[in-house]
């Protein structure tokens, strides 16, 4: 005989009867998150099978854990996709499912300050010192260096990334509630209300968002680097797919913005890495400046632009020829920013021979090898 629970939490697949098997509904489920505005990708649904596999396909809380764990990219998506889910499984929305909490040993922090003789916690008790999470703790890590389960946590921390795109001052003005007196606005105001007294006009110094061109060094040297540093990319094009313009550096130069312009971070990498033939290959910096700067950069794409290089600067070929493209690109852009994955770690010390090629042509020269040194990366960029 089962328990009222066991029946709440019975199988997820309808009667026999209907003709679906287990992997055609769990298929269906994940199409239809899809078409509910889910960013389920071919990656995603695979996992979320997988999943199910593990916890068993006749329980339906365990499917539906599995499918929130592998089809939601985030808090915004658990809505839509409990809605999914009770409208394709029937039964109770999951939301509202209580389930009986296990007794847990009470804790009690230990406070920052002095211990006091009155109000503090009784003998025997446990007290949790308050200590760095695993999350803060891969925040500072290099990423060179993590196994392949940091590496999955890291890239789900990449969604708390905030990028905020560079501004200028306009040549025109905006209206505003305060500020500057906007004479001619005022004349007008009084010339339509045929010279009764008209509210005052105010106006300000409109801004532009800069423009920002990144180039991603993906050669040999830089491959352990590459996948986190092309994320780091694709936060910056998402926020601002129009201004934010990215190339690889290799053995060539690729033009790989339309592939980041992908709202799934694992997507547009994919699609990068099929658009890029000198993945982990060698580094011609120096050639692949000089042909930006010919092809796009004196048409306008770095005129005025914040351009961050990410790269350890290693260069095969004369490291003075990759300091003359420099002196070029720095006449042209606005600001150049050099981001060196080496540059966080302790006792680095800029002896390359590209680094000091090119440190009289730059304005920052910043870390690149942890999502804390990232986060850098995108202050210093949104301050240029």
């Amino acid at each position: 005989m089962t328990s009222s629970t066991d029946a709440t939490d019975a199988a997820a697949a309808p009667p026999p009867g209907d003709g679906w098997d287990a992997g055609q509904l769990l298929g269906g489920f994940a199409r239809a998150c899809r078409a509910a505005g889910l960013p389920v990708s071919a990656d995603r649904e695979r996992t979320f099978l997988q999943a199910c596999a593990e916890v068993g396909v006749d329980r339906r809380a365990g499917v539906y854990w599995a499918g929130r764990g592998t089809l939601t990219a985030g808090p915004a998506d658990v809505e839509p996709y409990d809605r999914v889910f009770t409208g394709w499984f029937g039964g109770r929305p999951m939301h509202a499912v209580s389930t009986e909490d296990t007794p847990r040993t009470p804790t009690v922090q230990a406070s920052l300050e002095e211990p006091e003789s009155d109000g503090g916690p009784s003998e025997g008790s446990d007290v949790v010192r308050a200590a760095a999470s695993a999350q803060e703790v891969l925040r500072h890590r290099d990423v060179a260096g993590l196994s392949p389960a940091d590496r999955a946590a890291l890239r789900r921390q990449f969604a708390t990334l905030e990028a905020r795109p560079p501004t200028r001052r306009g040549r025109r003005h905006d209206p505003a509630r305060r500020g500057r007196i906007d004479g001619w606005a005022t004349v007008r105001a009084h010339l339509r209300t045929l010279g009764e007294p008209a509210q005052v006009r105010y106006r300000e110094t409109a801004t532009r968002r800069r423009p920002v061109v990144l180039l991603v060094d993906v050669s040999g040297s830089m491959s352990s680097y590459a996948d986190s540093l092309l994320r780091l990319a694709h936060v910056m094009v998402q926020a601002d797919p129009r201004g934010t313009e990215v190339f690889t550096v290799g053995t060539r130069l690729t033009h790989v913005t339309r592939a980041l312009r992908e709202r799934d971070p694992d997507r547009a990498l994919l699609a990068a890495g099929e658009t890029v033939p000198d993945w982990s290959g060698g580094t011609r910096i120096a050639e692949s400046v000089e042909v930006f700067l010919r092809r796009f950069g004196r048409r306008g794409m770095a005129r005025g632009a914040v351009v961050v290089v990410l790269s350890d600067g290693w260069e095969r070929q004369d490291p003075g020829a990759l300091g003359e493209q420099m002196r070029r690109l720095r006449a042209l852009a606005h600001r150049v920013v050099w981001v060196n994955p080496h540059r966080g770690k302790a006792g680095y010390q800029p002896v390359q021979g590209g680094i000091v090629a090119v440190l009289p042509h730059i304005d920052r020269l910043v870390a690149g090898h942890s999502l804390a040194a990232f986060e850098e990366v995108l202050d210093v960029v949104a301050g240029a």
